[in-house]
């Protein structure tokens, strides 16, 4: 109470401050921002040593790595990294409708450009399942298979059975050029600091879209699980269709392959299940049951004549060393631009979203524009070696982190694995049945599909969350997957437009004996003051929330002066003149003040329409003051010409005691 009486009594000493006054004698001053400026004196406070550090990371960290404490747990953790990334590269390399062992390069190229680059140091790039199946999407629209061409490297027009037109680019050139696209995206990104964007892809939007793309991802292995040969669908509707065919071709089952698929399935199963849960208590390094299931699968099909025998289709041709670099077809950028947004989006996203989560667990930062630069540029070096786009995977990510590894030299460390293997070991791989890395995947998708439990979550947060998981996840599932991700943005975007038309209001009473003023309607102890009505407003408010503001403000005050006047008006007209003061409740109103702490922006025609309410509430005598006023808001006020100091009653007060107490003087002197 003492500390109360303290801060009345130091109010009680200062004068009532409307604005002007106290921005006056505080010596307020327009801040001088200029973004040109900025950034020409960050670049020149910076020297070319500084310059080169801040775009490679890697000199920082590399100079303080303790190399006796952290190596050997790199190694390790970079060991069992490259063990998942074989199965996982050659299985989602095929989502993309390209070689298996275009996975394998995806996991080498691309990683040693985000080693100097990046600022997470866990993260494990390369293949990811939603990535590679968008990827897939765009491959298959714009390339015709190998099989129509009689030599691969060739690009001769091809017309199918109808005469129509077929684009006569390989599946690689597609790929590739959606790399490029999508690597030039994050560049451009980078250049704007736009990595703020990825905030339009909201958690719910994310989760939906990651579950529905999960479902296109099982039903595209089906055919490989039945050892099925079903013609490629392209377009909208296509896991309708799809399904239609599998109906279709179901009599046609290969049953040793589903045999294979089965075995695989329930092994992996066992493993994540049973297996690995008890291995875990006992040892860090988990089982690499995915890379024992492609060996055995290689080993047994290239012994027992599994593709001979039984017509399993097998991965086929795996080319021994290095790809040749080959400059990405620059005239196939306009076709794929439009799909490698949506791509570019994913990536990052799903990137970022995994590299925020270690760096808060493991307390170090990252920076999301320095994440655009690395994943743009490891786009762009991977286009010319037959790379598909980059993203970080969570299952790969969280197995560096978990076997100890504390740097990106982990990811060197894989990477040199998978080296060997381009150089020597491929060719061992071309038996290995396609139905074990359906399986692979299939499995691998149960975490994806554990992610629908979140709509149970976001439905008793907020029903509009829960509304765009719903239809994000049915049209990617039904219609498409880009689709889909448009529809989720739209409608994530157009939630918050209507939330900004429909901002939060309230009457705000006083608490007896303190300098609070709290929202009626939720706090029991606040009395409203005779008389007076405090209106607080949360939010913008612009030209597409105005007459919601004006309504709002109407019905909490409990009188529409606009009403009143044309009441009045219609009496003189009939010649009956009456007090303004004698309709509705105005004449219990003996002032409106509004509370402006939490209006956060206002435009041209928000001040109009304060101005225009100020004037209404002036002509039935009863004084509006505007408060607790913002200096932004305050500054945009006085560029509308509306406030005018003295001339207008447009009086804007420092806080609501000041208007409370200058309303009090203004009545006891009438």
């Amino acid at each position: 109470m003492e500390k109360h009486d303290a801060l009345l009594q130091v109010h009680l000493e200062r004068p009532i401050y409307e604005q002007e006054a106290l921005n006056e004698d505080y010596r307020y001053e327009l801040p001088n921002i200029s973004v040109f400026k900025n950034t020409v004196h960050t670049l020149k406070s910076k020297n070319w040593k500084s310059c080169m550090t801040s775009a490679i990371p890697s000199i920082n960290w590399l100079k303080d790595y303790n190399w006796k404490e952290s190596i050997m747990s790199d190694v390790i953790s970079g060991l069992t990294v490259a063990v998942m990334h074989i199965p996982q590269g050659m299985a989602y390399a095929l989502l993309g409708n390209v070689p298996p062992v275009v996975g394998i390069y995806m996991a080498f190229f691309p990683v040693l450009i985000y080693f100097f680059f990046g600022t997470s140091k866990h993260v494990s790039m390369g293949t990811f399942a939603v990535v590679c199946l968008m990827t897939g999407k765009t491959v298959m629209t714009y390339s015709i298979p190998h099989r129509e061409f009689t030599n691969p490297n060739t690009t001769d027009l091809v017309f199918n059975h109808t005469g129509e037109h077929l684009y006569s680019y390989t599946p690689m050139q597609v790929a590739t050029a959606v790399t490029l696209m999508v690597g030039i995206y994050q560049i451009i990104m980078y250049v704007f600091q736009l990595g703020i964007i990825s905030t339009l892809l909201s958690e719910p939007l994310v989760n939906s879209f990651t579950t529905g793309a999960a479902v296109y991802v099982l039903i595209s292995q089906i055919k490989d699980l039945l050892g099925l040969k079903l013609p490629k669908q392209k377009g909208y509707f296509k896991l309708i269709f799809t399904l239609i065919d599998v109906v279709n071709e179901i009599q046609n089952t290969n049953l040793a392959a589903v045999l294979v698929s089965s075995i695989t399935i329930i092994s992996l199963v066992c493993n994540n299940e049973f297996l690995k849960p008890w291995a875990s208590k006992r040892c860090s390094i988990p089982i690499p049951i995915e890379l024992i299931a492609v060996v055995s699968g290689t080993l047994l099909s290239k012994y027992f004549c599994l593709s001979d025998r039984y017509d399993i289709q097998d991965v086929g041709d795996i080319p021994t060393g290095l790809p040749t670099p080959v400059v990405p077809k620059f005239d196939l950028l306009h076709l794929v631009a439009i799909d490698s947004i949506a791509i570019t989006m994913v990536s990052y996203t799903i990137t970022i979203s995994m590299a925020l989560i270690f760096a808060q667990k493991l307390n170090y930062k990252i920076n999301s524009n320095q994440e655009l630069l690395a994943m743009g540029l490891s786009n762009i070096f991977g286009s010319f070696f037959s790379c598909m786009p980059v993203s970080a995977s969570l299952s790969r990510s969280l197995i560096q982190q978990t076997v100890g590894g504390r740097t990106q030299i982990a990811s060197i460390v894989s990477c040199l694995i998978l080296l060997t293997i381009l150089l020597w070991i491929g060719p061992f791989f071309e038996p290995l049945p396609r139905c074990v890395l359906a399986s692979i995947i299939v499995v691998a998708l149960k975490g994806m599909f554990q992610q629908a439990k979140q709509l149970i979550k976001f439905w008793k947060l907020n029903k509009y969350d829960a509304l765009i998981w719903i239809v994000t996840f049915l049209i990617v599932v039904i219609v498409n997957i880009d689709i889909g991700l448009l529809l989720g943005i739209m409608m994530s975007l157009a939630i918050i437009l209507l939330q900004s038309i429909r901002p939060y209001t309230c009457l705000l009473g006083h608490i007896p004996n303190t300098d609070l003023y709290l929202d009626l309607s939720r706090y029991k102890a606040a009395a409203e003051i005779p008389g007076l009505k405090i209106f607080h407003y949360c939010g913008t408010l612009n030209f597409a929330n105005t007459n919601h503001f004006k309504a709002e403000l109407h019905k909490l005050v409990g009188v529409n002066p606009k009403k009143i006047i044309e009441r009045k008006l219609k009496l003189r007209e009939k010649g009956i003149y009456m007090d303004t003061g004698d309709s509705e409740n105005k004449q219990e109103l003996q002032c409106v003040i509004m509370d402006m702490s939490a209006l956060s922006y206002i435009d041209s025609s928000g001040v109009i329409a304060l101005h225009s309410t100020i004037t209404e509430f002036n002509q039935i005598d009863v004084p509006f003051y505007l408060v607790n006023c913002t200096s932004p808001i305050f500054e945009m006020i006085k560029k509308c010409d509306l406030y005018l100091h003295g001339k207008l009653t447009f009086k804007i007060f420092a806080t609501i005691q000041d208007a409370k107490m200058y309303l009090e003087k203004e009545l006891y002197s009438r």
